[in-house]
């Protein structure tokens, strides 16, 4: 293979090739994680009506799997994003990139066991056998917990994130091979995530809603890797001295 057309890291993975899967991964979420969360999660879980919510996931359990495996695609597309923004960045960088690389897959973990709490939610309803056991008004007491821990343990896994897409921004920002606007877009990002999630715990009252127009760093972050992310110069590794 020629020298111009790998890494430094040695493991057989172009930066374009990084930029691009880290792009579609992206691009994926982009698809999935608002499916879920706007369209579907609204239709069965209502808001100060835990009967009618427990009726809901009971009466329409596909449509709650739809949205369960929506949820379990961003979360491993998390993972694979994360190790693909470590390849594209670690030449800038290689601890730095590796941190950033940890928190979203702390973050990712955090989410994912989160996830575990709706697979219990679905096991309960649609489990007749439950309401003879423990009474109606103790197995829809059971659901809004878990419904609420999965919110509650999915937001605190956000700091992390708004974490790691800071250090991304700083690495992106120092990269040379991509646009500075992107690392400082990223960094804002970040740190709207952060601000925007701590919100509920010390300062309640705030209204946060023009914050959430930060987060779409990411978004602008994913078109750049998608439109320009397979022109991106790989690092000239220098060939090994022929033996004397």
């Amino acid at each position: 293979m020629n020298a111009n057309n790998r890494t430094n890291q040695g493991d057989g993975v172009t930066l374009r090739q990084a930029a691009l899967i880290a792009g579609f991964g992206i691009l994926i979420m982009v698809f999935t994680t608002p499916f879920a969360e706007f369209f579907i999660y609204p239709k069965l879980v209502i808001s100060g009506d835990i009967e009618k919510t427990a009726q809901n996931i009971a009466t329409n359990q596909g449509l709650f799997l739809v949205g369960f495996f929506c949820y379990l695609i961003t979360a491993l597309c998390d993972i694979l994003v994360a190790w693909a923004l470590y390849v594209l960045l670690a030449p800038v960088n290689r601890s730095l990139s590796l941190l950033a690389a940890w928190f979203r897959l702390i973050y990712a973990a955090i989410f994912s066991f989160a996830l575990f709490k709706l697979v219990t939610v679905f096991h309960i309803a649609k489990n007749p056998d439950y309401v003879t056991v423990f009474g109606s008004e103790q197995l829809h007491a059971q659901i809004k917990i878990l419904l609420s821990s999965f919110r509650y343990e999915w937001a605190m896994g956000m700091l992390l994130f708004g974490i790691h897409l800071i250090l991304l921004g700083i690495l992106v920002y120092r990269s040379g091979f991509i646009p500075r606007i992107m690392g400082i877009l990223l960094a804002i990002a970040g740190v709207g995530y952060v601000i925007y999630e701590l919100g509920p715990y010390l300062y309640p009252n705030a209204g946060l809603g023009l914050i959430t127009i930060t987060f779409f760093g990411e978004l602008i972050f994913m078109l750049w890797l998608l439109v320009r992310g397979w022109k991106i110069p790989e690092p000239v590794v220098a060939r090994e001295s022929a033996p004397l």
